[in-house]
């Protein structure tokens, strides 16, 4: 039996003391990041019925479950992740690499000529530990997913990131700002206070 390191006690060790863990195993959401849309969802109410939303870097899926409640019959729910996902009732999935062209070429075909109100990014890179490696790969999903916005976005869409606190996140907020009418950081509570970890929410795109 494999050794378990002291970083991986630790993570166990956190995930047993969690409530969010615990409060989604309860109530049946696939992980706890469910809890940090649903309260930017509480303030923001991006989600509504008959929303066409698209969830990048969505697996294991909890932000698409909740996605596609709030949307109801008359909305859409188009999910992408590099990691396979157990299907989601109502839910559009796509996997594979978001950043390769072909890809990215499936998707825009699923979305097909009807413009999304919402595209929403809880993507990350593998992080390596090392800040001066994952920053500059962070930032680059974050390109990618705001040119994939500019794309298919309609006139007043919104877009939320998931960023990390560090170089380049000042410049990334002022490119936001040049295309949507608001640019706002949160931290929702289910995020933990000792990580970097912060969301980025532009609305009005092109008002």
């Amino acid at each position: 039996m494999p050794r378990r390191t002291g970083s991986s006690q630790r993570w166990r060790q956190r995930q047993e003391r969690d409530i969010y863990v615990e409060q989604a195993n309860r109530d049946g959401w696939r992980s706890r990041a469910v809890f940090k849309l649903e309260q930017i969802q509480d303030k923001e109410r991006l989600l509504k019925p008959g929303v066409v939303c698209v969830d990048l870097g969505s697996a294991p899926g909890s932000w698409s479950q909740l996605a596609v409640r709030l949307v109801g019959p008359t909305g859409r729910v188009i999910a992408i992740d590099l990691l396979p996902m157990e299907p989601i009732p109502g839910v559009e999935f796509v996997e594979g690499d978001f950043t390769a062209p072909e890809t990215l070429q499936v998707l825009r075909n699923l979305v097909g000529s009807k413009p999304v109100d919402l595209v929403m990014s809880d993507m990350a890179p593998n992080m390596s530990g090392n800040r001066a490696i994952d920053q500059p790969r962070t930032l680059g999903l974050l390109e990618e997913a705001l040119a994939f916005a500019r794309e298919v976005l309609r006139p007043g869409g919104d877009l939320l990131l998931k960023a990390f606190q560090g170089e380049g996140i000042d410049a990334l907020t002022r490119e936001l700002k040049r295309d949507f009418r608001t640019v706002k950081t949160l931290k929702p509570k289910a995020s933990r206070s000792e990580s970097r970890e912060i969301y980025l929410l532009a609305r009005s795109f092109g008002m």
